[in-house]
């Protein structure tokens, strides 16, 4: 079946170029030229949901990086950044953000469709070795589908790395997960990220639940060893 690839672009020469390359790649292109556009479809669920979103930076109407911030607190779905700008700060906001992959305009259609089947490839093979798509414990529920995690029936508030770390938590339960195997599961795409943020992320999760119940202790340190989610 063909992948549909969703298109966030206001240039319409540069939009129309990759539509061509995608769909003469077999994939199915549908474009939008604002963010707004494009968080209101996905939020609505109307239609099929894209399998990946090529996102340019520069949009007229929201930044790039605060739509794909915005996405992250409810879907998945992979991202690839366009933008003229190289900077390596840029590079680096746009992978903790959430991005799975970066180019600098100007750049070649079929290099970003290439890279497009290198992530596609390697998110299916994600999806076919995780969890099943809703797991439930006494207070948690993780819906896969969704990429949405509700605590005490309480739908969470949840940046993708957040999402990521409580969902490899929430699939191991009471194993004590390293901050090398919590890297290695959650930042993937991030692979210079220092361990220290693994510390950073769990404090923030913690946080978010103790807004729902203020004694929860689900996350538990171990000291020198990591994380394991407990009482969940």
């Amino acid at each position: 079946m063909s992948k549909s690839i969703l298109i966030v672009e206001d240039e319409i020469a540069i939009a129309d170029n990759i539509a061509y390359a995608l769909r003469t790649e077999g994939f199915i292109p549908h474009h939008v030229s604002l963010g707004q556009q494009a968080l209101d479809a996905l939020r609505s669920g109307i239609g099929h949901l894209p399998q990946l979103i090529v996102l340019d930076v520069g949009l007229p109407d929201i930044n790039g990086f605060e739509v794909c911030r915005l996405l992250r607190q409810f879907s998945d779905i992979p991202v690839i950044f366009l933008t003229a700008r190289s900077d390596e700060i840029d590079r680096v906001v746009g992978l903790e953000i959430g991005a799975d992959d970066y180019i600098s305009k100007p750049f070649s259609p079929r290099e970003l469709v290439a890279r497009i089947r290198v992530i596609l490839r390697r998110t299916s093979g994600s999806l076919a070795r995780s969890a099943p798509p809703t797991t439930q414990t006494s207070r948690f529920e993780l819906r896969q589908l969704e990429a949405r995690i509700f605590f005490c029936s309480h739908a969470l508030d949840l940046t993708r790395y957040e999402y990521l770390l409580l969902k490899a938590l929430l699939t191991h339960p009471g194993h004590v997960l390293s901050r090398a195997q919590l890297m290695d599961q959650v930042w993937t795409d991030a692979p210079d990220t220092l361990e220290r943020t693994v510390d950073a992320h769990v404090k923030s999760l913690r946080a978010k639940l103790r807004l729902i119940d203020p004694e929860d202790d689900a996350i538990q340190t171990h000291r020198g060893m990591g994380y394991s989610l407990t009482g969940a």
